[in-house]
C-alpha cells in the first residue's frame, strides 16, 4: 500500500483500500478533512470519494475526494 505523507497536516493522505478499511471498522479512526474532524460514513469507488460529515455537526454530510482525507 502506498501512502504519501502530508506534512502539512501531520498526518497521511488517504487511499481508497485504507478508506474502506475505516468505513467498515468498528473502531474510530482519526480522519480530518480541511483540518477538521471528520466521520467516514461510505466510500464511492467509481468516484473516489467518501461520503463523510463533521463530528461537530452530523448533519454537515458531504462527498469529498478520497486523497483529500488525513489519517493522524
Amino acid at each position: 500500500m502506498l501512502l504519501r505523507v502530508n506534512t502539512n497536516l501531520g498526518g497521511v493522505s488517504m487511499d481508497e483500500k485504507r478508506a474502506k478499511e475505516i468505513v467498515n471498522s468498528p473502531v474510530m479512526a482519526h480522519v480530518t478533512y480541511g483540518g477538521a474532524a471528520v466521520y467516514m460514513e461510505s466510500v464511492n469507488e467509481a468516484k473516489h470519494t467518501c461520503t463523510i460529515h463533521y463530528l461537530n455537526d452530523e448533519s454537515r454530510k458531504i462527498e469529498v475526494p478520497v486523497k483529500a482525507l488525513v489519517e493522524h
